[in-house]
């Protein structure tokens, strides 16, 4: 076998390996997962987060997943409301997550409402209560809140949603490190 014909048996073997890399499966992906923990870890790590309650759901909302206490509501874009979108492996929503929660103490703030993302609710728990944040949270495993509000896939990314229903993002600061930031932002 001569040079030419051995090239030419490597790049026939090579394409066809190409193209079974890249041929379609017949498999549709599922939904993330939501948990891959048993029932009773789910509720001490829920226990041990300590989250206050989520707001009842409204009409009209995007079904999402209460993270203390594991029930299905429905969250509407009604203002005014501070919407973040966050994640456990993203590090500038681990610092601030703490920043919102302190604002979220003082009197006249804004109710804020973190939102997990790309992240399983058991890490999230385990991180929220890491960090001593108590936010009412809700874990959006469709990403269909983050999908009717157009979010970027980069985080964190947080909203404003005033009283008339208007959302727009807030970019300036890209996160906030201070309360004082948020109050100037929901101003």
């Amino acid at each position: 076998m001569n040079n030419r014909t051995r090239w030419l048996v490597v790049v026939l073997v090579l394409g066809v390996a190409g193209v079974l890399a890249l041929w379609p499966r017949d498999v549709a992906p599922g939904p993330p997962p939501t948990s891959s923990r048993p029932t009773q870890d789910m509720a001490a790590l829920r226990a041990q987060a300590q989250l206050r309650p989520c707001v009842p759901g409204a009409e009209g909302g995007v079904a999402v997943t209460c993270l203390g206490d594991g029930t299905r509501t429905a969250l509407a874009l009604k203002g005014p409301l501070l919407i973040n979108f966050w994640a456990t492996w993203c590090q500038p929503c681990q610092e601030e997550l703490p920043v919102l929660d302190t604002y979220a103490k003082q009197p006249g703030a804004v109710p804020v409402v973190p939102v997990l993302v790309e992240s399983r609710e058991a890490d999230g728990l385990e991180l929220l209560a890491r960090l001593g944040v108590r936010l009412p949270s809700v874990h959006d495993a469709a990403d269909e809140l983050r999908k009717q509000v157009k979010a970027p896939m980069t985080l964190p990314a947080t909203y404003y949603v005033a009283a008339d229903g208007q959302v727009r993002q807030i970019t300036d600061p890209p996160y906030f490190t201070a309360p004082e930031q948020v109050e100037k932002a929901v101003r």
